[in-house]
């Protein structure tokens, strides 16, 4: 059986620290920076669902056909 003594299990640990310190940095700004992806495009659509919920059927032919005529 093979012994790597005290220097080993210390360089291990510090290998494993330093891994999942990195794993939770990355997990950390994957959150970061993926949310808004999603987030940003969801309030758009809600927001124009409801714009169209709150406006008639009559104001948005009006406003299309105003946006048509030159």
């Amino acid at each position: 059986m093979e012994t790597h003594g005290p220097l080993g299990t210390i360089w291990v640990g510090l290998g494993l620290s330093a891994f999942y310190i990195g794993l939770i940095w990355i997990n950390s700004l994957l959150g970061l920076f993926l949310t808004p992806l999603f987030i940003i495009p969801i309030t758009w659509f809600i927001g124009g669902k409801k714009r169209d919920l709150s406006t008639p059927d009559s104001q948005v032919r009006s406003k299309q056909q105003a946006t048509r005529s030159p």
